[in-house]
């Protein structure tokens, strides 16, 4: 396994980074099948492995934790805090008084003293970034974490947190998690630049584009029985996506490989990806995906793609990438009504 620096933090990770979102009640409720899978992609090399509180409402985390006993200080330990963890409205955001709480809680369930890893999931635009940072400073200070990231914010954002880290002399983000897979390749344009001018590690979500490289999705044939095709409907049967999978199956026979490693291959071949997150529900799946580890893609194949799926520009739609406010609620991007009919 060759290891990788994540940013500027001096610590090593492997090229892929176990994701726990599907351990638990919305994937794999079978628990020791999916310790098993942390045992094995420990065994494989893989020290990095990420989770969040509110996946499956803590039950992942609580997975890793009994998964890592006896093996925690040779792991890279990666977790976020921001979605809601109850019926409380205090019990999400990015506020310090949810931070300072819910780091504790996911101590308890991660069964360790320290996460090496803490990031923000997504951003609170009724919070101060300069809030955010003061708390999870606290935390390093205390010891409680190692390093602090961000997990699919918006550029401006994440500039925005830099400037306030070193105007008021607090810890700033060292690694950012966005989506990025063949049909997602926006963050080619400004995202991945600002985070290799900032040294911030990358850590790459949905390489298979939420499954629509996996070959199961197919223009004209019927829709598989998935969550992924419950959860994102849109996203899954969109013809647009659908017309460049069909040309990238072609391509991935034509080269000898699986349209799935071909994906994982291309994500890894980009210089400023630290990691890519692989989101296995079984273990099936997850052999899959070690068996590609190996492959490299050359030149050629990656024009190829690139033909097909042109740098810098989104096919995919992502129903799960941080939309702001003012996309999804009309009244914050339009004048109230009194106002208009005065001018």
């Amino acid at each position: 396994m060759q290891y990788r620096s994540l940013g500027r933090t001096g610590i090593k990770v492997s090229p892929y980074c176990l994701g726990a979102m599907m351990f638990g009640g919305i994937g794999n409720p079978d628990h020791d099948e999916c310790i098993s899978i942390v045992h094995k992609a420990l065994d494989a090399g893989i020290n990095f492995i990420d989770t969040a509180d509110r996946y499956s409402a803590g039950a992942s985390e609580e997975i890793v934790g009994k998964a890592l006993k006896g093996r925690r200080d040779k792991i890279v330990l990666a977790t976020k805090v921001h979605g809601a963890m109850g019926d409380d409205p205090n019990m999400q955001g990015n506020s310090r008084r949810w931070i300072i709480r819910a780091v504790e809680d996911s101590l308890s369930r991660l069964q360790t003293d320290y996460i090496d890893l803490y990031q923000i999931h997504r951003p609170s635009p009724d919070t101060d970034i300069e809030e955010t940072l003061s708390a999870l400073t606290d935390l390093m200070r205390a010891g409680k974490v190692r390093a602090i990231g961000s997990s699919t914010f918006p550029v401006s954002e994440i500039v925005e947190a830099q400037w306030v880290a070193e105007r008021r002399g607090l810890a700033r983000f060292r690694t950012e998690q966005p989506p990025y897979s063949i049909l997602d390749r926006g963050i080619e344009r400004d995202m991945l630049p600002t985070c290799r001018r900032y040294g911030m590690g990358v850590m790459v979500w949905s390489p298979l584009s939420k499954g629509l490289l996996t070959a199961r999705y197919r223009k004209g044939q019927p829709m598989p029985d998935s969550l992924r095709a419950k959860v994102f409907p849109k996203q899954m049967s969109d013809e647009r996506s659908l017309d460049a999978v069909e040309r990238l199956i072609q391509l991935a026979g034509e080269s000898g490989v699986s349209l799935t490693h071909m994906a994982m291959a291309f994500v890894m071949a980009h210089s400023d990806v630290t990691s890519a997150i692989l989101g296995p529900r079984t273990m099936q799946q997850f052999d899959d995906l070690l068996a590609g580890a190996a492959l490299r893609l050359d030149d050629e194949i990656l024009n190829r793609i690139d033909q097909i799926a042109p740098p810098g520009e989104d096919i995919a739609v992502n129903g799960a990438a941080y939309q702001p406010p003012a996309i999804a609620q009309a009244d914050l991007r339009r004048r109230a009504v009194t106002e208009r009919s005065a001018t």
